[in-house]
């Protein structure tokens, strides 16, 4: 074999890790300790989780967007960390959420010894033979005999760390925070190593593969969230055909064979039928046979488990069994009427369900792509139709309603929403305990509770959304958007969706090309598009630093103001004041907002004149210098470890493709804060940065005698040559 394409090469095994660039690895394992980088979203440790799963393709997609690694013939593995919890921090969980930690007390050991508070780990538990080849039939050894010291864990994701939810970063951000995670341990003696990705081609990773005697390779785009569930933005590229087969049966031995000749093989279709997929008989040797044959007289029974007979005629006599085993067998290929040709038997698999196993049929990997990329054809006729029917209220500069009328139709939508709460549905609600309809929005289990601490429903956020739409919509209007959703409630998992997906929103704008390579990027411009969003479980809306219409100029630039966690709100409200005297001194002007977290934001609204570098760079130079003056006030540096008593100065908020909290959106967080828009006079007078809520926010706009910020709309400024010296003269 030509060294060059061996992922075995001495130069270089797949189970070596190479060293990391040494600029680069003390601050990813600062970031790591604090992973607050676009697309994490601060999350309680969900007590379950469901993995990501590769789509089998036929082909590589073209492009450079994918990444590949080996594919592993073993157990997918998850490793929950939580140092607060009780019974243990560490357990280790089947794909399918069966608890195997006392199967893995080696590996347990290991992980305690990272260097984690908090986790969720994906990755493959493997045995490698002499030749320092995965064997699954060396796994099941390893279990058989009690041998966990035999057990490799192989990582290849992080999904939660440290109190962050990192499935909305990029996947190689999320690797590369791995790959610190694990960089002080020994990559050869270890029980954990990093699951490495592969500079060749698919096609010529997956011929050395294949030479290798592997199972294939997964490819995975280099830019995706994790997703948990099927996935097109994972694939998997098999040297042989292999999946999993329901054992509905088995023939008699003949000869010499002891205990079975043949299994019969089954795989469930659409509607829940074991359809008959043909037999295997090899793959077996005397000890193997011996063990699957106990295994199925456990299952025995006199009723046939397929939907029709098997055509095929046996020369011996057949036993039904129960469809419960699951067999993993490679084979050739399908035939026409779905049977299965020159099948081999790799082993029993108690990992998986009976019920899931299905016909595994590979796509084209073009059609992966243009999947990922583009979306569904619906979704593209959806877009048309939404920027038409939005066009007319698709502009942040449109003339802003009287405070007064916005009060008073907020006032009217939360005395509706209380109505509602007390009893007195809607009428479509009255018919319907599982839906009600909102701006004409239809929505599903309105009863549902989002927030356990405040017993608040899917209904009351909606409604909270109708309430303050004409303050909120002047904020989101053609500017894109960045959802964080919860299906179920916000004690759960959470979704960041910056992207359309497959399943549009009801009247969101699409507008693709906005953002080369992605499917299109939202905007929310109507009532009924807020609506819609919050129907599909939005709970917080973060907007772009630029509008769709001229998406290469920022049209504002933001410090998100980040405390310790021990510093008390006073210093918070001297930070935004200290910050808005710095830009004043600069000639910038600038608003101020609650976060609905813990913070403060302080905007600065631009003239459209800046590109996102020059926007980006300014704002770093503004928060190093505020560092720099009061270094026992402010950091400019990203981890908790650099923030200890201070502040600090998010700029990173200005990059392209980075968002910010919107005006008036709910948080994600216990109680639903609301990021609200304050006066500069206001500020000395606040309590919290969740100092209101969708509870009370009404209270506020009631008593409002203007808009906070009314003058934000006409205040257009440019970052000046002036302005740059000063602050580089003050270096």
């Amino acid at each position: 074999m030509n060294d060059r394409l061996d992922p075995y090469h001495r130069k270089r095994r797949f189970d070596e890790t190479p060293e990391p660039a040494g600029a680069g690895v003390s601050s990813l394992r600062e970031l790591a300790a604090s992973p607050a980088i676009e697309g994490a979203v601060k999350a309680r440790l969900p007590a379950a989780f469901k993995p990501q799963l590769a789509t089998l393709v036929d082909s590589a997609p073209p492009g450079d967007d994918w990444s590949y690694e080996i594919k592993f013939d073993g157990y997918r593995v998850l490793i929950r960390i939580d140092r607060t919890a009780k019974g243990g921090a560490i357990k280790m969980f089947t794909r399918t959420g069966n608890d195997w930690t006392t199967k893995f007390s080696r590996q347990v050991a290991a992980f305690d010894h990272l260097d984690i508070e908090s986790a969720w780990l994906d990755g493959e538990a493997v045995v490698l033979d002499n030749h320092g080849v995965p064997s699954f039939q060396a796994l099941q050894n390893a279990f058989d005999l009690h041998r966990p010291q035999d057990i490799v864990i192989y990582l290849f994701d992080v999904p939660f760390l440290n109190g962050y939810d990192l499935r909305g970063v990029p996947l190689d951000q999320r690797r590369a925070i791995l790959r610190a995670l694990l960089d002080k341990v020994d990559a050869v003696d270890s029980l954990l190593r990093f699951s490495n990705d592969f500079g060749f081609s698919a096609d010529e990773l997956l011929r050395s593969a294949c030479d290798m005697a592997l199972e294939g390779i997964i490819g995975k785009r280099r830019d995706s969230a994790y997703m948990s569930g099927r996935s097109s933005a994972w694939i998997k590229l098999k040297c042989r055909r292999r999946q999993e087969f329901v054992i509905g049966g088995y023939s008699e031995p003949a000869g010499s064979r002891a205990a079975f000749g043949a299994l019969l093989l089954g795989v469930y279709d659409g509607e829940g039928r074991l359809q008959y997929a043909g037999r295997v008989g090899t793959g077996f040797d005397a000890a193997l046979l011996r063990s699957v044959k106990q295994a199925l007289d456990a299952h025995e029974t006199s009723r046939m488990p397929f939907a029709r007979a098997p055509r095929e005629r046996s020369r011996t006599p057949v036993h039904w069994v129960e469809p419960a085993l699951v067999a993993e067998c490679n084979f050739a290929e399908w035939t026409s009427d779905g049977i299965v040709r020159q099948a081999s038997f790799v082993s029993l698999r108690d990992d998986k369900p009976a019920r899931q196993i299905v016909k595994e049929a590979p796509r084209q990997g073009a059609d992966v792509e243009q999947q990922i990329d583009t979306g569904s054809d619906a979704a593209s006729k959806k877009r048309t139709a939404s920027k038409k029917a939005g066009s007319a209220a698709s502009t942040s500069d449109a003339a802003p309603e009287s405070t007064a009328k916005k009060t008073a139709k907020a006032k009217a939508a939360k005395a509706q929403a209380d109505d509602a709460k007390a009893g007195g549905e809607t009428a479509v609600a009255a018919r319907s305990k599982t839906t009600a309809e909102v701006a004409g929005v239809r929505v599903s289990h309105p009863d549902r509770v989002i927030d356990k601490s405040t017993g608040t429903r899917k209904i009351d956020l909606v409604k909270y959304y109708e309430s303050v739409a004409d303050w909120m919509l002047p904020h989101l209007r053609d500017r894109p958007v960045s959802l964080v959703r919860a299906p179920e409630d916000i004690g759960g998992e959470l979704f960041f969706q910056r992207h359309s997906q497959k399943l549009a929103m009801p009247n969101v704008t699409q507008h693709a090309g906005l953002d080369p390579g992605h499917p299109p990027l939202l905007t929310v411009d109507t009532l009924a598009a807020l609506v819609g969003a919050a129907q599909m479980g939005t709970v917080e809306f973060h907007t772009w630093n630029a509008v769709a219409s001229s998406i290469e100029k920022p049209d504002r630039m933001v410090f998100d103001l980040d405390p310790d966690a021990s510093l008390d709100w006073g210093r918070m409200i001297e930070a935004a004041q200290l910050t808005r005297s710095l830009l004043e001194e600069l000639g910038l002007e600038s608003f101020c907002k609650t976060s609905g977290g813990k913070g403060l934001h302080v905007v600065v609204p631009l003239a459209k004149q800046a590109g996102w570098d020059e926007v980006k760079d300014f704002s770093q130079a503004v928060a190093q210098h505020m560092a720099t003056t009061l270094p026992k006030y402010f950091s400019a540096k990203m981890g908790a470890q650099n923030r200890k008593r201070k502040i600090f100065i998010d700029y990173l908020r200005n990059t392209r493709g980075s968002s910010t909290v919107a005006a008036f959106s709910a948080r994600a967080r216990a109680g639903l804060g609301v990021s609200v828009p304050l006066a500069w006079d206001e500020v000395a007078s606040t309590t919290g940065g969740a100092q209101w809520t969708i509870e009370n926010l009404h209270e506020r706009l009631a008593g409002l005698k203007s808009d906070p910020w009314a003058d934000y709309a006409k205040s257009r400024q440019r970052i000046t040559a002036a302005m740059k010296k000063r602050l580089d003269e003050a270096r």
